[in-house]
């Protein structure tokens, strides 16, 4: 029976323009009459005020059943768009009753917040299995085989408890091993106590900022250096300043401690990046002292520092002297995989008992099993074994990589990096623009990073290509630099070429 009031034509005639499809995949007749009501409210095609069919009316006029309208009107009722009483059904009152279909071409573009709008894009680096990208392990080479056992037994062993939140600190067996290995490896001092489990270095850095920082607060960062460093501080509204680095590592001026004093200072002591510096002694013990002068802490980033390629590790700047204001990080993602996103901090010894009930509230735990397995990983060797396996491969990739570039990159050159990590950094004159070179060798799927990207105030000198070598096999070398050599030559300027020697010998 066709509805008897003229009030509830609107509805009626809407949604009779176009038929209600019965046996339509995913989306039954009560889904598609919710929809279309909806939609006509937010269209402003029903406007508010509206009085609608009663369940029965519309059933038969629709040509559907009275419990599919009845239960779209229920549900429309719940979320607000619709008014049920006994005098009948009406749309609610919309604070904006109309939403047009193009209404989004006026709209204004969004803003984001100032401290993201600082935030340059990083350089895009591409799929991992790009050649030469930095940053990414021999991923064919992990031993998944035996991880797979170990996130069996975790997954067996830890059964329905591991999937509740855990711990925020990240589980205790974790955070035993983890502090196990370092103690032995790299002489951090530390109790599990002051370990906390993080999603990646990356989120350490964030918990940095929020433990210890106001805005407006003043971080140094190295120059050029990590760019997640550059982003974690400036998401913090803190001051960025850039401290340059020079063939030692960090090296700050007395004038900047006077005049720039910073609350936290980010450092790569053990292997700068991207530049492979090593901060010596002197200039580590001095860093600690004068931090400690200014009431300054200092982020010690250990990212890639396992791969040492001959005699012992260099020791962390954390472990260096006692009650140290270091803030010691890093992450499985370089010396495992980085889909682990599994990373750590290790708090000074009087920080961690007054950051526990902020990280109590800041954190929620989870990958409880992925943990656990980690845990077994460590403890049982395999992690000590797997390291031994990728530094003679990284060092094997390295000693290949540097004869390709002295055989063909026919143009003056430096090579640093190469005495732990997984890349190499080829510094170029100024004549050959880094970044035109990084996108013209994409094409040959090459994704080298330029040098001058890490640099918040580049130079003369932050000109050059950042090689990673840890997921491209010493197969390719040969080709590639070949390729590679070729693009340079072509992207360098001509007036500055003439006067090049074409000695391949690095300089």
């Amino acid at each position: 029976m066709p509805p008897t009031d003229d009030a509830t034509d609107p509805l009626v005639d809407f949604l009779l323009e176009a038929p209600l499809v019965r046996d339509r995949e995913g989306e039954s007749l009560q889904r598609q009459l919710l929809q279309r009501i909806r939609s006509g409210i937010l269209e402003g095609r029903l406007p508010s005020g509206c009085r609608l069919p009663g369940s029965r009316t519309l059933a038969a006029a629709i040509g559907v059943s009275r419990n599919s309208v009845t239960a779209a009107y229920d549900l429309l009722s719940a979320e607000g768009y619709i008014e049920l009483s006994r005098q009948g059904t009406r749309v609610a009152a919309m604070a904006r009753a109309k939403h047009g279909r193009h209404t989004s071409r006026s709209a204004p573009a969004p803003v984001i917040a100032a401290r993201g709008a600082s935030i340059r894009q990083n350089w895009q680096n591409g799929a991992d299995t790009l050649a030469f990208r930095p940053g990414v392990p021999a991923l064919g080479r992990f031993p998944l085989g035996v991880w797979k056992r170990c996130l069996d037994r975790a997954i067996t062993s830890g059964g329905a408890g591991a999937m509740g939140y855990g711990v925020p600190q990240g589980e205790e067996a974790l955070r035993a091993a983890i502090l196990h290995h370092l103690a032995v490896a790299r002489g951090v001092r530390a109790e599990p106590e002051q370990v906390v489990i993080t999603e990646g270095a990356q989120e350490a850095l964030a918990l940095c900022v929020r433990l210890l920082t106001n805005p407006g607060d003043t971080a140094w960062v190295e120059d050029p250096g990590y760019r997640g460093a550059q982003t974690a501080f400036l998401c913090g509204d803190l001051n960025v300043i850039p401290v340059r680095v020079d063939a030692d590592g960090l090296q700050a001026s007395p004038d900047a401690w006077a005049r720039e004093t910073p609350r936290l200072i980010y450092t790569t002591p053990s292997h700068q990046y991207p530049t492979g510096a090593v901060l010596p002694a002197p200039r580590r013990l001095d860093l600690i002292d004068k931090a400690r002068a200014h009431g300054a802490w200092i982020i010690e980033d250990d990212y890639d520092s396992e791969f040492r390629r001959s005699g012992e590790l260099v020791g962390a700047m954390q472990g260096l002297v006692p009650h140290a204001p270091v803030l010691y990080i890093g992450t499985f993602s370089k010396t495992l995989f980085p889909a682990l996103r599994i990373g750590f901090l290790v708090l000074p010894e009087a920080l961690a008992p007054r950051a526990m009930p902020l990280l109590d509230e800041l954190l929620r735990g989870g990958h409880r099993h992925e943990q656990l397995a980690l845990a077994e990983f460590i403890l049982s060797g395999q992690f000590g074994r797997h390291l031994g396996r990728m530094r003679r491969l990284y060092r094997s990739r390295r000693d290949l990589l540097q004869a390709a570039l002295a055989r063909h990159l026919d143009v003056p050159h430096t090579v640093a990096g190469g005495d732990s990590g997984m890349h190499l950094t080829v510094r170029l004159p100024a004549a050959f623009d880094d970044q035109r070179i990084a996108r013209a060798v994409r094409q040959y799927d090459m994704a080298p990073a330029p040098l001058s990207r890490f640099a918040l105030q580049p130079r003369p000198e932050d000109n050059g290509l950042v090689l990673g070598y840890g997921n491209t096999s010493e197969s390719l070398f040969e080709p590639l630099v070949q390729r590679l050599a070729k693009v340079v030559r072509a992207n360098g300027k001509e007036s500055d070429q003439a006067a090049m020697p074409r000695s391949g010998r690095a300089i």
